[in-house]
């Protein structure tokens, strides 16, 4: 049996929280020390700028299907097989280039995904006014009331869903409304952190009640 402690999505285990601090942090938060420093230092932190959002998107598409600390754990071998989620080079990538990631076992061998972060590198390379900018444009404007519990962050929004549509106009895959909503919330297009969590008190944060930290696909 598993309990959603996830970032914008993975399934992990339910486990003991893991000794770190007096700092209330949400649930998932504590669940291991990858994700201690990922939610603390990155989830829900604003991001900006084309290669760092195109590597999220990858990531996030990556996670599909799996649990988000797998993704963690393998982000270096990530980054040096996807020659630091470059865009340019990743639309550079070959069939080779493909065999060669298909042979690593430090990644994710799966041959959909692959092909996607190319397709989406060569997808990024035709945005005119810049991936990082075409993301952010789907950032909600107005404000949002700030998640009372872990089951009270939402799936998908309207504006995920948009930016999905958007995105697959372009010809971008493996983005639907969850991983869209999933990338919001990595990169501090919205920001989920509950209520009682100590990043919900830090300067700009939204504040509010009600409004999860889902599995997305």
């Amino acid at each position: 049996m598993t309990t959603d402690l996830s970032h914008a999505g993975a399934s992990v285990p339910a486990v003991e929280p893991v000794p770190t601090d007096d700092r209330v942090r949400c649930a998932w938060g504590d669940s291991t020390p990858e994700y201690v420093a990922y939610h603390d230092e990155e989830w829900g932190t604003p991001l900006h700028g084309d290669d760092a959002l195109f590597e999220r998107l990858c990531l996030e598409a990556f996670q599909s299907g799996l649990s988000w600390i797998t993704i963690l754990r393998k982000r270096p071998a990530f980054r040096a097989a996807f020659a630091g989620f470059r865009i340019d080079a990743v639309a550079a990538f070959t069939a080779d280039d493909e065999a060669r990631l298909m042979a690593d076992a430090g990644i994710v061998r799966n041959r959909a995904k692959i092909a996607a972060a190319v397709r989406n590198a060569r997808a990024a390379q035709q945005v005119s006014e810049g991936l990082s900018t075409l993301l952010w444009s789907f950032a909600p404007t107005a404000p949002r009331p700030r998640p009372a519990t872990m089951a009270d962050v939402p799936a998908t929004s309207a504006e995920s869903t948009a930016m999905a549509r958007e995105l697959k106009r372009r010809g971008f895959v493996f983005v639907g409304p969850t991983t869209a909503y999933a990338l919001m919330q990595a990169t501090g297009m919205v920001d989920d952190h509950v209520a009682t969590c100590f990043r919900a008190t830090r300067p700009g944060a939204q504040v509010g009640s009600a409004a999860g930290i889902r599995d997305h696909g």
